[in-house]
């Protein structure tokens, strides 16, 4: 048993009456790491965050949360908590009243400066005392971030926790768990937002009908070896297209049809080609104002492998 995981699975299978949810699934999740989860609808990634919140048993395998063996339905240790799908509210009650119903639940002697404290934390100081039924999407996200940061966890289970969430409430939920995983905190958080999860996991797992089709880190997922599409946005257009078509190992992309932006040129190549492009434009007296991926890595990555793991179906 390994003392530095949060979660350690091996084999994990889970089947719905002929529905194989999860066929093997191996996940290692060390403490103090945001770890994400990534698959298209119906790949299995409710299943294996409802087993992670023993919410569900697996039918085979065997799973290990906080080091200890999770057997039957609701037997993980404490210090887990989350929420898969969307937190549970009690609506006619506010923001204050929900969490401290939830620590009587849970037992957890909190008080009002605890309650007070994790309100804080996800931002709902202001809202406190407004019932949950007039929260909009993203409050209600943050209100359940709450509810699950009342027990101090030691592993927290998020199933798409941006939702509905504008860009300075995702910063403060980002900062939140990146807090979390700094004092040790390991995190499991599933998202089709990509731009969240680069911007927040050391490691990925990319699930695909219900098999692990990648797990790693970020970094390996954009391999200096894969070909992507990068934007290339210059001071002069026409040489740096020039330059480009004399770059070995440099496609221009055929982008032809009606553009707004007149500067800006796409390319194809390994990140080596692309170096060079940058130095070859550069020496040709042209500024460089931008140099981006198309598609994220990460998201290049994971049309990629999703969608070979379901043509071998």
């Amino acid at each position: 048993m390994d003392t530095l995981l949060a979660v350690r699975a091996r084999g994990i299978t889970k089947c719905f009456g002929d529905v194989v949810a999860l066929d093997g699934i191996d996940l290692d999740v060390a403490r103090g790491q945001v770890h994400g989860l990534v698959g298209p609808n119906g790949a299995g990634k409710t299943t294996l965050l409802g087993l992670l919140l023993g919410l569900a048993v697996a039918d085979g395998g065997r799973l290990e949360v906080l080091g200890t063996p999770v057997e039957r339905a609701l037997s993980v240790p404490d210090g887990v908590a989350g929420f898969v799908d969307a937190p549970g509210l009690y609506p006619s009650l506010t923001a204050r009243q929900n969490l401290a119903a939830l620590a009587a639940l849970r037992g957890l002697d909190t008080g009002t400066a605890g309650i007070d404290d994790v309100l804080g934390e996800v931002g709902l100081t202001d809202v406190a005392d407004d019932k949950a039924r007039g929260f909009s999407l993203g409050m209600r996200q943050r209100l359940g971030l709450a509810a699950a940061l009342l027990t101090r966890p030691r592993l927290l289970v998020l199933d798409e926790p941006s939702n509905g969430l504008d860009p300075a409430g995702k910063r403060h939920v980002h900062g939140v768990l990146a807090r979390l995983a700094a004092d040790g905190t390991a995190v499991v958080l599933s998202s089709h937002r990509m731009d969240d999860l680069e911007a927040l996991c050391s490691e990925v797992t990319i699930v695909a009908t219900g098999r692990v089709v990648f797990s790693g880190p970020l970094g390996k997922l954009a391999a200096e070896n894969r070909e992507l599409d990068y934007r290339l946005r210059t001071s002069d257009p026409v040489t740096a297209r020039r330059v480009a078509g004399d770059t070995a190992g440099i496609r221009i992309v055929d982008d032809s049809g009606p553009r707004q932006d007149a500067d800006v040129l796409v390319v194809r190549g390994k990140v080596a080609a692309l170096d060079e492009l940058v130095a070859d434009v550069v020496r040709a007296d042209v500024a460089v104002r931008e140099l981006a991926p198309v598609v994220s890595p990460l998201e290049a990555a994971f049309l990629a492998l999703t969608e070979r793991q379901e043509a071998g179906r």
